[in-house]
């Protein structure tokens, strides 16, 4: 019982601090999506673009066109010349990285939209904050390598029909 009244006395003479709410403006800063799983996801999505990348690195730089490196480019070049699925190459290097670019963008950016001053009602604030995740700026930074990749093969590839 003892105790029971101690710690109802010192309840009872806590101060309780004072809170103005027109002082500090209710702002709750929440990701768009969540940056583990965008990143988890993001590995995934630049995952086969370079694993086809790396395939075709062997096949021209390192010269392994027998085995597992050659059968993978001969099946690179067999899904652009087959009609049906001639889609799926640049769905795998251009889409995949451009969804993987998009969703860590989205997980590491957050966005307020609030008033700045309560007197004036018409002045409003947008605040754009970008948290630093080392592995979602990596997952960016690595799918704009294989769209700048992609681009400048197709590129390439079309200068050198025409002429």
């Amino acid at each position: 019982m003892k105790d029971n009244d101690e710690f109802l006395k010192k309840m009872e003479n806590l101060k309780v601090p004072e809170i103005n709410p027109g002082m500090h403006p209710k702002m709750v800063k929440m990701a768009i999506m969540n940056t583990e799983r965008s990143a988890a996801l993001g590995v995934w999505l630049i995952v086969v673009p370079c694993y086809f990348l790396l395939c075709v690195l062997m096949y021209y730089y390192f010269h392994l066109k027998a085995g597992w490196f050659g059968s993978m480019f001969a099946l690179i070049v067999g899904l652009g010349e087959t009609k049906g699925i001639d889609f799926i190459a640049p769905v795998i290097f251009f889409i995949l990285p451009v969804i993987c670019i998009i969703i860590n963008s989205l997980a590491i950016t957050h966005v307020s939209f609030q008033k700045a001053d309560p007197e004036r009602s018409r002045v409003r604030e947008l605040s754009i904050t970008i948290r630093i995740k080392p592995l979602n700026i990596v997952l960016i930074l690595i799918s704009i390598a294989i769209l700048f990749a992609f681009l400048s093969f197709a590129l390439t590839e079309s200068i050198s029909i025409k002429n």
